[in-house]
Order: C-alpha cells, then structure tokens, then sequence
C-alpha cells in the first residue's frame, strides 16, 4: 500500500470515496456479541516511510480503540452495536461500520499468533478508482450514492462473490504486529 497508516484508518469511519453495502457483510452471516479472545490485544503499525512504530490498535471483547505514539487516544472508538458489526467467515473478520445508510467494510486476517493483516479497498486514487469500479461493474451493478460531500459506490455481493472479490486481490492489506 502506498498510503500512510493513518490514513488507513481516518478510512474507517470518514472518507470522501468508499465502496459500500447495503447491508452488513457477509449477508447472512450473524454478527458476533463480542470479539474473540484471541483476537483481542495491542497491534502496533509503521509507518511505511519512516519504518518508525507509528500508530496502536487496541482491540477488546466489545470494540476497539486506538493510541498514537505519544500513548493518546485518538479518532474515538468503536464499539459493537447498531453502527459497528463484526462477523466472521472463513477465517476472515468482517469490521463493518454504518455510515449514515451506507455500510463500510474493512477486514482482519489472522497471520499468525503474533500478526493480522488489515485489509481495505482502495481507491482514493483517481486512477484506481476509475479501473476499480470499472472492474466491479463487470461483476455487479454498482450504485453510486451521494451523502454530503462524500460519494458511495454501493454493490450487493452475496458471501461467494464477496470472498471471490478478497482472492482477487480488491482488497489491499497492511501487517500489523501484536505487541501483548
């Protein structure tokens, strides 16, 4: 990824260009009460530049939050409800946040006892975004959907097609460390 790690995660909750959902995904999928245990830790970034520890995700049983390096809070929290619904399929977690009607997906992958991966779709890039969609409006109808400032572009995969979008590289990740 060419992009700095917080702007990965400014991503989460605000953005100009998202692509969206109608619903939280996977469809069908029940949402989880709480996160497992053996996701639940500190996860340290870098920054991609400098290499230097950047950025610490917090995430707990009910939600997640976030310390800079200076150990301050920073961009809130997210807990688990009716704006923040987390599933799990196929090994993947599903981190879906509401964003006024629309639904916004990030992903997590559990590397190895002492790593995920955060995994997003990228296109703030004009040029990626323009070859992205026009990727996906191969593969669906692609509704854009304006909200202020901020443009939507809304597909309806069911759970096959959506797993067949992450094998098909539309989804770019970062490596995070998990430091307890």
């Amino acid at each position: 990824m060419k992009f700095l790690w917080p702007c990965i995660w400014c991503l989460l909750l605000i953005s100009c260009k998202e692509v969206s959902f109608e619903v939280p995904q996977p469809k069908g999928v029940a949402s989880l009460k709480e996160i497992p245990t053996s996701l639940q830790g500190q996860y340290l970034s870098y920054n991609e530049i400098s290499g230097e520890a950047s950025d610490t995700l917090i995430i707990e049983a009910q939600g997640y939050h976030f310390k800079d390096k200076n150990d301050n809070d920073w961009l809130g929290q997210g807990r688990l409800g009716d704006s923040l619904v987390v599933k799990l399929y196929q090994d993947i977690y599903f981190i879906n946040f509401r964003v006024e009607d629309q639904w916004v997906l990030r992903l997590i992958r559990k590397k190895h006892s002492k790593a995920i991966e955060f995994l997003s779709i990228d296109i703030n890039d004009d040029t990626k975004r323009k070859e992205l969609l026009r990727k996906l409006s191969k593969r669906f109808e692609v509704l854009e959907v304006q909200k202020g400032d901020d443009t939507f572009y809304q597909i309806n995969p069911s759970p096959r097609q959506l797993m067949r979008l992450i094998e098909d590289d539309f989804f770019t990740a970062q490596e995070l460390n998990k430091i307890n």
